[in-house]
């Protein structure tokens, strides 16, 4: 990887999975989609990458295959989530309370902005993009 990445760690509740990643300016996304806010019970926050993180006690992660395309990834042990990956390809959604790093990186996207309930809004401004989008920038 490129000299000017850094290299961020976190783990889940009971410390059984621990996934680090590289990338050079790390950022915050939301996502509304219903499966989502059904998964997390609210936005799902998470830090993309696009290849696929390094993982200890893979033993204990498990996945639930949410559409044809797509799973949601859990530690077994705990139920801490962990990440939402596109079956094809090494793109992670990678759930950003995993890192303390986290807490300094930039709110950017906010994703499936069309199934956000009206209850709740953030302050922040970001890139917003429908379900749509989403689907035709990743087909």
């Amino acid at each position: 990887m490129a000299g000017d990445q850094a290299t961020f760690q976190g783990k889940c509740l009971c410390g059984a999975v621990s996934i680090s990643f590289q990338h050079e300016k790390p950022t915050l996304s939301a996502c509304h989609c219903s499966m989502c806010r059904t998964w997390t019970g609210g936005p799902f926050m998470s830090v993309e990458s696009h290849t696929a993180p390094v993982i200890d006690g893979a033993e204990h992660v498990r996945s639930y295959p949410s559409s044809e395309w797509a799973e949601r990834c859990f530690c077994s042990l705990c139920g801490t989530h962990l990440f939402y990956r596109l079956r094809n390809g090494g793109f992670h959604a990678l759930a950003a309370g995993l890192f303390k790093d986290g807490a300094s990186w930039p709110f950017k996207l906010q994703v499936y902005i069309d199934e956000k309930p009206g209850n709740y809004q953030f302050a922040n401004r970001t890139r917003e993009m429908t379900g749509e989008e989403v689907v035709k920038l990743f087909s």
